[in-house]
């Protein structure tokens, strides 16, 4: 019996990054009178109930961790490198993959070209036709700030 190839099946990181993506997403859909934490938002993310991938769950939960500890600096960051863009106004998909690449760009040891590809990788599944550019214009505006 032949089971699936490795390379039809995404990797534990990108399957990761999808889930941290879609919780990062959900947050916009808390409930402002009865807000949650970050980590109760984590826990009932129904993506994350249904991943089975221990390791990419753990991968996921580090990085909204992170985005959420960071969240400041990050959108700082997206601030300052936005031309006439205020963050209200950059779409919810869009800028749910800004802070999670910005993340593993700015506070992990994660190659900024990986975490920029998988950016762009999100943006192509979950983002109109306009997100893929958008997402890397600033990434790579980022990344040139980054290597100064």
């Amino acid at each position: 019996m032949a089971g699936k190839k490795k390379g039809n099946r995404p990797g534990i990181r990108r399957v990761g990054r999808t889930l941290a993506f879609q919780v990062l997403y959900s947050m916009r859909f808390r409930d402002t009178k009865n807000p949650m934490d970050m980590e109760t938002l984590f826990s009932i993310c129904p993506s994350v109930l249904d991943q089975e991938s221990e390791t990419a769950r753990d991968f996921a939960h580090d990085l909204v961790m992170g985005v959420d500890v960071n969240c400041e600096a990050i959108d700082k960051t997206i601030d300052e490198n936005t031309q006439h863009w205020k963050i209200s106004r950059i779409a919810v998909v869009e800028l749910s993959i800004l802070r999670l690449s910005l993340y593993e760009m700015m506070f992990t040891d994660i190659p900024v070209k990986a975490a920029i590809n998988e950016a762009i990788e999100l943006s192509k599944a979950f983002g109109d036709g306009k997100s893929r550019s958008f997402v890397n214009g600033i990434l790579d505006g980022v990344a040139k700030s980054l290597n100064k």
